[in-house]
């Protein structure tokens, strides 16, 4: 068969095909995490967002700012927390120090901040 005179729509159907009816084209713009890799715009701000929270947004805050699922963060705390104990200060410490999200200031910060202004 010459290829000269093939359509070019028969021989391109596969790859208009497969960009429509591709679910995950979709989903991965309205994907808040970031992807793996390096992003400039993933470094800008660690904080604990409001979506995807299960106890304090620890977990899914450094999992968004480091690029890789929550769950495994929230599974590192826990052993962590089994095997020698450390992991529950981690999270504490993460909960006092990472701000919301909108926030521009952190829970110890608060804290800090208003023993200063008492002291005036």
């Amino acid at each position: 068969m010459n290829t000269d005179t093939m359509n070019p729509q028969d021989t391109d159907t596969t790859q208009a095909g497969t960009s429509q009816a591709d679910p995950t084209a979709d989903s991965a713009q309205t994907d808040p995490r970031p992807p793996l890799g390096y992003s400039p715009a993933r470094f800008a701000a660690l904080r604990r967002p409001f979506e995807g929270r299960v106890l304090t947004g620890v977990a899914e805050g450094l999992g968004r700012y480091f690029g890789v699922d929550p769950t495994l963060v929230r599974i590192g705390f826990v052993v962590l927390t089994v095997i020698g104990g450390a992991g529950v200060p981690l999270y504490l410490a993460g909960l006092l120090l990472i701000p919301d999200e909108g926030s521009d200031q952190s829970i110890a910060a608060s804290i800090i901040e208003s023993f200063q202004n008492r002291n005036r």
